[in-house]
């Protein structure tokens, strides 16, 4: 409609001229008056030549604005409003970007892609977890975190969920030893996707000698600082597609065994609610789950800030700029912000790293809302006879353990050790699973250790041993070796119906061991 209103304008415009034109040339026959009619009609035409002039004007320079707009970056169209004697064409603002609070980025535009070591493209899942990690001067926590996080998981939670691993080091050799560290204890969860490890761009991080020190603290504070903040900003804008909801962990952490299913009950309950964020461990940002679809709006708070204050001050400042009313007293401002994030009881989350990623820092924070943890899983198995070459410690037997009362922790086991399970009558066994080492004692472990079940037909032992295409390893006792315990302390399985029913099933130690050994769970199903 503009455009045809221009083109009518300058239209009307050329016929008034030729009008005005062609009455001029009537000749004055006898030098009389024109007519007072034709005069009239003289003089509204000439009048509208005028206008006419003007009009042609002022669209030879809407036309003249419209051609230097298409040369001019961040310029508008002229408003609608514009009347004939304005040059109103208004700048368009420079629109936000990551650029403006990271500029060092422009000059590396694939510095936020980030490098996808290990990952299947997982997405959908209802839970994602951010774990960012670093190399630790003293010792690092990572497997533990992860073996605690993995280790109550059911078939269908472990579809439903992401764990991420932002190894947040620009060391590329540093890099491949965590991920292949990964590799080896998670076999299983790296293959089915439930595992992912990536890494930033070497352009990622900025200049951090060139920070300004404030709050008093240390030029290496203030650099780890800054650097958490871009940390957890990139694993946020990173997992934003992910799922349906985002839960901020560090590397040093352990779970409760029943922690997935409460978050999720959890956050269900609250769906409707107008929480930013709700808090699952009392202390610093462990713990904290977000909507993915509020992550780009946090990360790119935190961006803006990030070399200004410490990540968890700049959480709550942006439940402040969300509620608080200045005119209002801090008490009312404090109940404003507690609408905005929930807090559950207990914590599910427990702080266990003694060193810092802070060098030099010693981090003796524990959440005294965690409670005490379950240290093993009771099952209702079947009658049998327990042996055991182990020496248990204290109370903590394998017949307690058999029954789901306790745990079974042995002293430091040697080649040859056993646990043996015979059978009263021989049994079909539908699924079996041991699992050792536990939240507090994480690395006390079954290692090299293998699952051997005995079938009760001396038939099918002779037919096992003898058959040269059996797919069983034999020992020289007539047990059928089926299992053996993963790095992650698990061993789980069917047995083959092949070797069912058997009479007897044992664990074996295949080589000495540095460490005493725990079982935390022992399944036998039938």
């Amino acid at each position: 409609m503009r455009f045809f209103s221009v083109r009518f304008a300058c239209l009307l415009a050329s016929v008034c001229f030729l009008t005005v034109t062609w009455i001029k040339s009537i000749p004055n026959e006898g030098g009389s008056a024109v007519q007072p009619d034709l005069r009239s009609l003289y003089e509204r035409l000439l009048a509208a030549e005028v206008l006419g002039g003007q009009v042609s004007r002022d669209l030879n320079s809407i036309l003249e604005q419209l051609k230097n707009m298409s040369r001019v970056p961040n310029i508008t169209h002229p408003s609608s409003d514009m009347t004939t004697n304005t040059s109103a064409v208004r700048r368009v603002f420079p629109q936000p970007s990551l650029y403006v609070y990271l500029p060092h980025l422009a000059q590396h535009p694939d510095s936020l892609v980030p490098n996808v070591v290990i990952g299947q493209g997982r997405r959908g899942v209802s839970m994602v977890l951010g774990i960012p990690t670093v190399k630790r001067q003293k010792q690092s926590y990572l497997v533990n975190t992860l073996s605690s996080l993995l280790y109550s998981l059911t078939s269908s939670q472990s579809q439903d969920l992401l764990i991420i691993v932002f190894v947040a080091e620009t060391d590329t050799d540093y890099v491949s030893s965590v991920a292949e560290t990964i590799r080896l204890n998670f076999p299983k969860e790296v293959e089915s996707g439930l595992l992912e490890v990536i890494a930033p761009s070497q352009y990622y991080y900025p200049n951090f000698t060139a920070l300004r020190e404030t709050f008093g603290d240390s030029k290496e504070r203030v650099k780890w600082r800054t650097k958490q903040n871009l940390d957890f900003s990139f694993l946020m804008l990173y997992a934003q597609d992910k799922g349906t909801y985002y839960v901020q962990l560090e590397d040093d952490v352990i779970a409760k065994t029943d922690y997935y299913s409460a978050m999720k009950t959890y956050a269900n309950q609250e769906a409707s609610k107008p929480w930013l964020f709700l808090e699952f461990s009392q202390l610093g940002f462990i713990g904290k789950m977000f909507r993915t679809s509020d992550l780009l709006m946090i990360a790119e708070f935190f961006l803006m800030f990030h070399k200004d204050k410490p990540i968890d001050w700049l959480l709550d400042h942006i439940l402040w700029v969300k509620v608080c009313n200045p005119e209002k007293d801090p008490k009312d401002c404090n109940q404003q912000k507690a609408l905005l994030k929930k807090k559950f009881k207990p914590s599910l989350f427990q702080h266990v790293g003694l060193h810092s990623s802070l060098p030099g820092k010693m981090q003796r924070l524990t959440d005294k809302d965690f409670g005490k943890q379950k240290l093993f899983v009771a099952h209702s198995n079947p009658p049998a006879e327990l042996n055991s070459s182990l020496k248990h410690y204290q109370q903590h037997s394998l017949e307690r353990a058999y029954r789901g009362e306790d745990f079974f922790w042995a002293l430091t086991p040697v080649k040859g050790d056993y646990i043996l399970f015979s059978f009263q009558q021989p049994i079909h066994i539908s699924r079996y699973r041991f699992h050792s080492g536990n939240i507090e004692t994480s690395a006390d472990k079954f290692y090299n250790t293998t699952v051997e079940v005995l079938p009760s037909s001396e038939l099918t032992q002779d037919k096992l041993v003898s058959g040269s295409s059996s797919p069983f390893k034999v020992s020289s006792d007539g047990f059928i070796i089926i299992a053996e315990f993963q790095k992650t302390g698990l061993a789980e399985g069917e047995i083959d119906t092949a070797l069912q029913p058997v009479s007897a099933l044992r664990l074996v130690v295949q080589s000495d061991s540095d460490v005493w050994a725990v079982l935390s769970e022992i399944l036998i199903q039938i």
